[in-house]
């Protein structure tokens, strides 16, 4: 019997404008209830930090989920998962206004907490980033060819997948509180992994309505 997608949940590129309309908004909704400019700045950047993680994650174990579960769940993350990565991208481009808000507004504190070393990993993910995002649609993938595509969009989603674990990972060993983001981007890895060692399934015989 052929699975129905859930109801309710939106597709393609509807899907992108309601992230970014609701990252948006929170965003704004952060700064209004926070009158200091530099805490607003650090909220800003919190948050987008976590919507960005959320959406890549959701992009980055979509193939490695239905493979492993498949079930009408998983089946819309993966169709959707070209979506979840560009409104991904929205999302952290939103983190990256905020941090440059948060760099004007508190320049000694930013300066202290930012290295050389941060910023050059962080602009390589974010060349990733507007790779990715610049290939997702049908014409400019098909511009550069499938093998180059699978190339860029494989080695650029562990290389993200790297910042966030380096970042989630060291505030882990410093605040437990963060111990729990952490576990979940290490099991994203994981289940990458194991989608990938795993056996084949059996083809499911079809079953008459």
């Amino acid at each position: 019997m052929q699975q129905r997608k859930p109801s309710g949940l939106l597709n393609g590129w509807p899907l992108v404008g309601v992230a970014a309309v609701a990252i948006l908004a929170a965003v704004l909704a952060a700064i209004a209830i926070t009158p200091d400019p530099g805490e607003a700045a650090a909220r800003a950047v919190r948050l987008t930090a976590r919507t960005s993680v959320t959406l890549f994650l959701a992009a980055f174990t979509a193939a490695a989920l239905f493979r492993l579960w498949p079930n009408a769940w998983t089946r819309w993350q993966r169709s959707n998962r070209r979506f979840l990565g560009v409104a991904f991208a929205f999302s952290h481009g939103v983190h990256l206004a905020a941090i440059f808000w948060m760099q004007h507004v508190q320049p000694v504190e930013f300066a202290q907490r930012v290295n050389v070393i941060t910023w050059v990993g962080g602009g390589l993910a974010y060349v990733f980033i507007a790779a990715m995002t610049a290939t997702s649609f049908d014409r400019t993938a098909q511009m550069i060819g499938p093998r180059a595509w699978k190339v860029l969009h494989t080695v650029g989603s562990y290389y993200i997948w790297l910042i966030f674990a380096n970042s989630y990972i060291g505030r882990a060993l410093a605040m437990p509180e963060y111990i729990p983001a952490a576990a979940i981007v290490v099991l994203a890895l994981g289940l990458r992994i194991a989608a990938r060692v795993a056996r084949p399934r059996a083809p499911q015989p079809a079953i008459a309505n």
